[in-house]
């Protein structure tokens, strides 16, 4: 599939975004989130703000962005029109527990539980974003299990690095911070690396000879090309990344988004410029987000190719 760069933008940006609002309200709710009303406000404003220009740039992405809002209209059968709803429900309690505690510091009484339903939507959300992929059987690569959950840990994964650096502007930094994001970007590595031995092991899923209904009589090849030069179809459903490309960029988006961050956080805990590393650490993350995210798109093949010439 061609990698979009406005979906691109959409799904990393938005999904730290959502991670972020996860742990701050879990933060809340658990009673361990700094009072400051400045941290707040600028924690609250870079969640949201991730979020929000995540979703501007998703209707870019379409052909006719002013029609954008009909998508919530199919939320009984489509994942999209379920992810927007959500997005758009999720900023009712997020501005009620960012209001009470950057305008009036009040985290106690009803808003820990405010708090608490502003992580369970923000989860839901990016439950719906990773199923939006997931559910096409059209694309093995992500008609997975492991998909929406990708989706999950990247961004929680993602969140906990912004909140280390955060943490660290306002000295507020603490070892179960970094703790908390180690363990989580060690998760996210696992995570993202089985999914990609799972697609390596996954097959296209049908063949040419199924298609035309001649499976098991011999093997089938084109003769000729479906078109004489490239099609819409063949640029946005036959995008190719070559196989030896592919490990390179997997090893170098690994590095970037998982490895440099986990080391950058480990090292500021004994050295005199944590902010130094906290800002490198977010810096590789959000380069490697970016290549991670890329290699999903690009990696993903449309039966469609069949058509085109692809043997399987």
């Amino acid at each position: 599939m061609h990698p979009a760069y406005s979906v691109i933008l959409f799904t990393t940006a938005s999904g730290a975004g959502y991670g972020l609002l996860m742990l701050l309200s879990l933060a809340c709710f658990m009673g361990v989130l700094p009072e400051s009303q400045v941290y707040g406000f600028v924690s609250m404003a870079l969640s949201l703000g991730l979020i929000t220009v995540g979703l501007l740039s998703s209707m870019a992405h379409l052909g006719h962005p002013e029609r954008s809002w009909r998508a919530v209209s199919q939320w009984r059968t489509s994942w999209l029109s379920r992810e927007g709803v959500f997005a758009i429900v999720t900023y009712v309690p997020a501005g009620i527990f960012g209001i009470s505690w950057v305008f009036f510091g009040k985290l106690d009484g009803f808003v820990p539980y405010v708090a608490l339903l502003t992580a369970i939507l923000s989860v839901v959300t990016v439950y719906c974003t990773g199923m939006i992929y997931a559910s096409l059987r059209t694309i093995s690569a992500w008609n997975q299990k492991m998909t929406a959950p990708n989706y999950i840990i990247i961004a929680l994964a993602s969140g906990a690095i912004l909140q280390v650096l955060l943490l660290t502007i306002f000295d507020q930094i603490n070892t179960s911070s970094i703790g908390l994001a180690l363990m989580l970007a060690a998760t996210a590595l696992v995570a993202k690396w089985l999914y990609w031995v799972k697609i390596d092991r996954t097959s296209i899923g049908y063949t040419v000879e199924q298609a035309i209904g001649l499976k098991g009589q011999g093997k089938i090849r084109q003769i000729e090309p479906a078109h004489t030069q490239p099609n819409y179809v063949m640029r946005e459903m036959g995008y190719a990344v070559a196989r030896k490309h592919s490990r390179q960029m997997r090893m170098l988006s690994t590095l970037l988004c998982f490895i440099v961050p986990s080391v950058c956080m480990v090292l500021s805990l004994g050295m005199a410029e944590p902010l130094f590393f906290a800002s490198v650490a977010t810096a590789s993350l959000a380069v490697g987000l970016v290549m991670e995210r890329w290699l999903f798109f690009a990696e993903a093949v449309h039966v469609v190719t069949l058509y085109y010439g692809s043997s399987q």
